[in-house]
């Protein structure tokens, strides 16, 4: 079941965010700093999240906001889906959810950018099967080896 951030979520999306083998320490840090400034700034909409639930657990969630200074266009900051139910259709869900919520506000398009690294190869080839396009990239730019991609998908037009 799907929706919004709410303060009973904190700890799963903590343990799920802690589980995820792609994230680095810094990684993990920085998403779980996004759910607690979402869950500290209810009234904001810097940062909304939207999280699959099942029973008692989190399957995943979706981090997005207004990107800074444009018209109608949001970053999608982070996507998480547990292991143990990757390939099940829930990311797609969960990405749908994010893309009818912003549809429905008059949004232009969403933008993301993840890494380069080969176990980020599956959130890619995810990324281009649900329509976004690769739009840049940048050498290097995490690391020697890891490039930053950049994609968007326009949801107008």
């Amino acid at each position: 079941m799907l929706g919004k951030l709410a303060q009973h979520h904190r700890e799963k999306l903590a343990r799920l965010i802690a589980a995820t083998p792609e994230f680095t320490p810094d990684d993990a840090a920085v998403a779980l700093e996004l759910v607690d400034a979402s869950l500290g700034h209810a009234d904001s909409d810097e940062y909304r999240i939207i999280v699959c639930e099942e029973a008692d657990g989190v399957l995943g969630f979706a981090c997005f906001g207004p990107a800074s200074m444009a018209e109608g266009s949001f970053d999608l900051y982070w996507m998480v889906v547990d292991q143990g139910v990757r390939r099940r259709g829930i990311g797609r869900e969960i990405l749908f959810a994010v893309e009818q919520e912003l549809r429905a506000e008059g949004a232009r398009l969403i933008r993301l950018e993840t890494a380069g690294i080969d176990c980020y190869r599956a959130a890619r080839a995810f990324y281009e099967k649900t329509g976004y396009t690769e739009t840049g990239r940048i050498r290097d730019f995490y690391w020697p080896g890891n490039d930053l991609h950049i994609y968007v998908k326009y949801l107008t037009g």
